[in-house]
């Protein structure tokens, strides 16, 4: 469960950053560490995560969301969604032994 809750953790900062870049972009590092409270060094692996993934892009001015990020972000939420379902289900089958 301690590593589930660690991903879990670093999703949500990734999803942070995500937010603040679309609010905000371009953005850099500094910024972002201030707009939303997270180390610049976990700010920094975070956009490698969000590049890595195709959400973001670099420019000499700071991070951008891409082109489609609408589209990328109802697809994340309806991830999100399963996944709730998910572990709702995994609640249940417990819930029968009790």
């Amino acid at each position: 469960m301690d590593r589930l809750e660690d991903q879990v953790e670093k999703e949500g900062r990734d999803l942070s950053i995500l937010e603040a870049v679309i609010e905000n972009g371009p953005i850099g590092i500094v910024r972002l560490a201030e707009e939303t409270d997270v180390p610049k060094h976990k700010v920094r692996y975070s956009l490698r995560m969000l590049e890595d993934d195709e959400l973001i892009e670099p420019t000499p001015q700071g991070a951008i969301p891409v082109d489609n990020i609408d589209e990328r972000v109802a697809t994340i939420n309806d991830g999100i969604d399963r996944l709730v379902e998910q572990l709702d289900g995994l609640r249940d089958v417990f819930s029968s032994t009790e």
